[in-house]
């Protein structure tokens, strides 16, 4: 008698295999595995091709779970892709090249435009930038026959004189030995205005003054730099020199600097401060600089102590120290360089300064570490004041006062306002004070630490992808962006040097951490051109810049300053969610630049994507 199928009993049903949950989990893992392993096999060229992490065989609480830190450097299209190829861009379709006479152009110290702006204290040779309507929208040239620069350290003394084509210095500075033409290259010998035994002789001397081995000096501001030549001898000593100088009648001193590949920008003490903030430098150093120390009000002096850190030294050579020896060469009266003697060692008596020594062409002063003294003798006195109220970190198109800008409290009269500073290389990675009494926002001992862990990786996968990164190809680097100078420190043992630029409107300022840890940089506001010469920069870092800068001005124009100031054969990386990095890619086809996108370190599905611009071959 034949059984229907509905009489059978659960028991005698035949099994069904897939509903054993571990047959499932099985299959599940072999169908996720297949298909992450057959991805290796089809490379993935494009963002929106699917990865195998992304496989519809592989549920997604699975898909979460696997992750991968390979970070292959791969060329990345994000654009719409088309079933026609299209035709290469037409030469319209390139931005123009700017006029000959544009070659060397300074948009912010143009000669033309200073001379509408008063002369008192110098103010036309300050920062007069262009309106935004006036900006040049033009590929800056090269001069004729220029060469990539010698690298360093071969470049410290010696200069194509095609890159740098001005004779003017060679002959009126020629009795000094600042610099000498030899054939089609410039030879700079290290002399000076005051270096008369040669700039090493000049720091020498020096040395039996100031302890420049010690590691206490680590940062310096040199005014009125001429070619840099000091802070140049200043790098046997691992002393980092901030060079600055107006553009002059001698022509580019500043561009001759850098083409050395010495720190320097274009800067002068006139009616506001210098882009840094205070306590940033360890030593300051004027060498015939012609600046009038004591007008109006001691205003430069004064200046010089914002910027110096407590316990820093203040190195003054030329008139009128040593004016006994000099006064014929001078054609100075020996009355007049007396009187300016004595005025300038009363303004640094006010400021609590201490002379520490006179040494044939050098005195040295040296910063009180606190103010616990000088508040007491400043009652009596009749001396500049204590500014009230006053940001003294503000560097950014701020008028400098006749005050003397106050030091952090202390309760002991040994201690030192703002903490000690490490000696270097100790102070690179140590927390910087700032940070350790939480005067930074966000900031802390531990993000300072992650920081300097990640931008070491980061530096580390640069040189996977470019590879002149860690060949000696770039000198002058800049980092647009600089957050706490972790991309710098991550440099620091190689033969570079780093511009650390912080935006002056950020929400912290960071610029003064940068210099607690011995570097260097400038604040800046990147919607005016920078303070430098056309070619002066290897290579540019912007970390997160264009973002920033989006709703501020127009990203067109600061991707033309930055063609400006990149040598030709010199690299871009910016970093940048994917939107503004294809946005930005867009206009560096247009300039000419081979520009590829790649992944960051966060991985494929990460939004920030990295683009690496690359002209050193």
């Amino acid at each position: 008698m034949a059984i229907s199928s509905n009489q059978l009993s659960p028991s005698s049903a035949p099994a069904n295999p897939l509903r054993n949950p571990l047959i499932r989990v099985l299959l599940i893992t072999i169908s996720c595995s297949l298909s992450y392993f057959l991805g290796f096999y089809k490379p993935i060229n494009h963002y929106s091709s699917p990865t195998p992490l992304q496989s519809p065989l592989c549920p997604l609480h699975l898909r979460n779970n696997l992750t991968t830190h390979r970070n292959p450097p791969q060329t990345l299209n994000f654009e719409t892709h088309h079933s026609l190829s299209l035709p290469p861009k037409t030469q319209e379709e390139f931005f123009p090249f700017c006029p000959r006479n544009f070659t060397n152009h300074c948009p912010c110290q143009d000669p033309f435009r200073e001379t509408q702006f008063n002369t008192s204290k110098f103010f036309h040779r300050e920062r007069h930038c262009p309106n935004a309507d006036e900006n040049l929208r033009c590929l800056v040239r090269d001069p004729d026959g220029y060469r990539r620069p010698f690298k360093w350290p071969k470049s410290r003394d010696y200069a194509w004189f095609n890159n740098v084509p001005f004779p003017r210095l060679t002959v009126s500075k020629k009795k000094q030995n600042w610099v000498r033409l030899e054939g089609d290259r410039l030879f700079f010998p290290g002399g000076g205005t005051s270096f008369t035994m040669g700039v090493k002789g000049y720091i020498s001397e020096m040395n039996r003054i100031v302890p420049l081995k010690s590691g206490s000096v680590r940062t310096v501001l040199d005014i009125g730099c001429g070619v840099a030549s000091f802070g140049a001898a200043l790098m046997d000593y691992n002393i980092l020199t901030m060079s600055i100088a107006p553009r002059d009648i001698h022509e580019a001193q500043v561009q001759f600097a850098l083409e050395r590949g010495l720190p320097a920008m274009l800067g002068i003490l006139s009616v506001h401060r210098l882009p840094y903030p205070s306590r940033s430098f360890d030593m300051a150093h004027c060498s015939r600089c012609l600046v009038p120390w004591t007008a109006y009000d001691g205003l430069f002096l004064l200046e010089i102590d914002r910027v110096l850190r407590p316990g820093g030294y203040w190195v003054l050579s030329g008139p009128p120290i040593n004016w006994r020896a000099h006064y014929k060469s001078w054609e100075r009266t020996p009355q007049n360089l007396e009187y300016e003697q004595q005025n300038l060692e009363d303004l640094a008596r006010k400021l609590c300064w201490k002379k520490i020594k006179e040494m044939g062409p050098i005195a040295v002063w040296q910063k009180p570490t606190n103010h616990i003294h000088c508040a007491q003798k400043l009652k009596t006195w009749k001396a500049p004041k204590f500014c009230v109220d006053v940001d003294p970190d503000a560097g950014w198109y701020k008028k400098m006062d006749a005050c003397i800008t106050p030091l952090p409290q202390v309760k002991n009269i040994r201690d030192v306002s703002g903490g000690t500073i490490e000696k270097w290389p100790r102070r690179l990675n140590t927390v910087p004070q700032r940070i350790r009494i939480g005067a930074i926002v966000g900031i802390t001992i531990r993000t300072f630490n992650e920081d300097n862990q990640l931008w070491k990786r980061r530096v580390s996968y640069y040189g996977s992808v470019l590879k002149s990164f860690f060949a000696g190809q770039y000198r002058n680097i800049m980092d647009m962006n600089a957050g706490i100078g972790g991309f710098a420190a991550a440099l620091v043992n190689y033969p570079v040097w780093v511009m650390n630029v912080v935006p002056f409107d950020a929400k912290n300022n960071t610029l003064a951490i940068i210099y607690e840890r011995g570097l260097i940089g400038t604040y800046m506001n990147w919607c005016e051109p920078f303070s430098t010469y056309p070619r002066t920069y290897d290579l540019l870092h912007a970390d997160g810049l264009f973002s920033r800068y989006n709703d501020k001005c127009d990203i067109l124009d600061i991707l033309f300053e930055m063609y400006r100031i990149l040598r030709p054969h010199g690299a871009i990386v910016i970093r940048d969610h994917v939107d503004t990095i294809m946005k930005v890619k867009g206009v560096t086809d247009r300039m000419r630049w081979n520009g590829k996108v790649s992944h960051s370190e966060r991985g494929p599905f990460h939004p920030e994507k990295i683009l690496f611009i690359d002209n050193s071959e």
